[in-house]
């Protein structure tokens, strides 16, 4: 069987995009992974109006990718901050691989704006793709293959 014969409807790349494929979505879970919490630092951050963060937000946390906590200044309102899910942290990798992807391709690697850092050591961290076998692959050495889910179109 080819590619070409292989149903997509149960395409976890589709999926995915589903529910992360907006700009604004990606950019809020950046803010959140680099520290930012509350409604007001993310606004200010990324410029973005506080009707599409506010959809976006309860989009997100719809998904099961923010989870939404109640915090209190003192003399202030109750009001809520957004924090990573396991399931959110998941997604770091894609992020990361972008971050990557873009500094190689698209900007200038000696000037790039962002580094990740391991916490533990300091080390530089990137993106590989790596083989269950235990080695580096690269991008051109990768082919997709029908796995247990595959559904093929009928003729």
């Amino acid at each position: 069987m080819e590619w070409r014969e292989l149903d997509l409807d149960n395409c976890s790349v589709a999926a995915t995009l589903d529910l992360v494929g907006e700009r604004w979505n990606l950019l809020i879970l950046r803010e959140v992974f680099a520290g930012l919490h509350r409604f007001d630092e993310i606004i200010d951050h990324l410029g973005i109006s506080r009707r599409v963060l506010t959809e976006r937000l309860q989009q997100l946390s719809g998904a099961g990718l923010l989870e939404s906590r109640n915090y209190q200044e003192p003399g202030q309102r109750s009001r809520r901050e957004y924090h990573l899910t396991p399931r959110a942290h998941d997604l770091q990798r894609v992020l990361a691989a972008l971050l990557q992807y873009g500094d190689t391709h698209l900007g200038d690697t000696a000037r790039a704006p962002v580094l990740l850092q391991h916490a533990g050591c300091g080390g530089h961290v990137q993106v590989e793709l790596r083989c269950s076998c235990g080695h580096e692959v690269a991008g051109s050495e990768v082919e997709p293959t029908p796995g247990p889910g595959a559904v093929w179109m009928s003729r």
